[in-house]
């Protein structure tokens, strides 16, 4: 296990392979997945995986006093013809097949909806539009559940876009048939007060192909954990994240791969900026290859580029590896300031500093943005990157 955390401005943590007799990282130091709120302990925060995040900003969604209340988010759904969109009870045998809650928040969110959606893609469909869901909060507390489901060899992209005001909990659920090729984006684009906490669970069939894409902006506290795991060889998961962390924002990433079976791939790219005092991020990437899993090819990484003083960034890649027999695995983590020789590159040809400082960061942000496909999801972005930058220099 190689951990890079609190990393120095300038430095860089390139963590060694760690082949593992015993379960001793972080993907296995909680409490065993369970539907059941009772079977997790209230976290204090000197827990493993509660140990960056700040509990008294949660609102209560950790120790049970959160209330559900009529006014806290709406769903809306637009979906293109060939695509079935359905509201179910808590009885649907379809929830919860693609994870277990790993936390008591996970848990609490799974205790506490009282219906579900449900997105189902229909084999061999290939959707010309993406599907678009857009889920508002209007200043309450809630609890969600959704599950989109592709059948074998279908292919589409979801757009998930989280906005307005709320305290949210909520599991996702991404079901991926045989050969199905499913693209997801998740903006996180809240009010400054909103807290979002969620579960993300991707189960991906036999030559499979799943990308998701999370970008976070808003929020007061944002805490997400996607999760990846395999059903059949020949799954492909690529996981790009983006986020921008502002003056007193806490957003944190935690990521599991879980490499259960033979010939699949999985690549973990995130990149953040972080400006104004007290901007926490935190990124979390546990990747493990089981010792089932031979011919597993996996490799993450993740970049924080420190704007100015008073940001602090935790970066830890975890990999355990319970077999020899594989292609490859690797990971690396990296924060840093701007590199003086860029800005003074484009300073010395005439380019005003802040307009400097701008270049550089969409150049930083630039490939993940090219990874969503959707022109107007990715000029929305562009936008919102430079309306954070324009914000520092005013």
């Amino acid at each position: 296990m190689a951990e890079a955390q609190n990393t120095p401005v300038g430095s860089t943590t390139a963590g060694a392979i760690a082949v593992a007799a015993e379960s001793t990282v972080a993907t296995r130091m909680s409490a065993p997945p369970s539907f059941d709120v009772a079977d997790f302990p209230v976290p204090h925060g000197r827990e493993e995986e509660w140990r960056f995040t700040p509990l008294d900003r949660l609102r209560g969604l950790h120790d049970g006093t959160a209330v559900a209340t009529g006014s806290g988010v709406k769903v809306a759904i637009n979906a293109p013809a060939g695509v079935t969109v359905e509201t179910v009870g808590r009885d649907d045998a379809r929830l919860g097949r693609a994870g277990t809650p790993v936390d008591r928040v996970a848990a609490q969110a799974y205790t506490g909806f009282e219906t579900a959606t449900v997105v189902t893609v229909a084999r061999e469909s290939v959707l010309a539009e993406p599907i678009r869901i857009t889920v508002h909060g209007e200043g309450g507390t809630s609890y969600g559940h959704q599950v989109v489901e592709l059948g074998a060899f279908a292919e589409a992209v979801v757009v998930v876009d989280h906005t307005g005001d709320a305290v949210l909990a909520a599991n996702v659920e991404y079901v991926l048939g045989d050969g199905a090729k499913l693209t997801v984006v998740s903006v996180q684009d809240w009010d400054d007060t909103a807290v979002h906490v969620a579960q993300h669970n991707a189960l991906l069939g036999r030559d499979a192909s799943f990308r998701s894409v999370v970008v976070t902006f808003g929020g007061d506290l944002v805490r997400l954990h996607p999760r990846v795991a395999y059903t059949g060889p020949g799954g492909a998961a690529e996981l790009f994240g983006l986020y921008f962390t502002d003056r007193g924002q806490h957003q944190e990433h935690r990521l599991l791969v879980d490499h259960n079976t033979p010939h699949c791939t999985s690549n973990v790219v995130y990149k953040g900026a972080l400006q104004g005092q007290d901007a926490h991020a935190v990124w979390i990437g546990d990747v493990l290859i089981q010792a089932a899993a031979e011919g597993t090819d996996t490799y993450e990484m993740n970049r924080n580029l420190v704007l100015t003083d008073g940001a602090r960034v935790d970066s830890v890649p975890n990999l355990e590896i319970e077999t020899g027999e594989i292609v490859g695995a690797g990971h690396a983590s990296a924060t840093g300031r701007f590199d003086d020789e860029q800005l003074f590159y484009l300073m010395a040809r005439g380019i005003p500093q802040h307009e400097a400082r701008r270049l550089v960061v969409r150049g930083f942000f630039a490939e993940l943005v090219q990874q969503i496909g959707l022109p107007d999801v990715e000029e929305r972005l562009i936008a919102k990157i430079e309306q954070e930058l324009e914000a520092s220099v005013a």
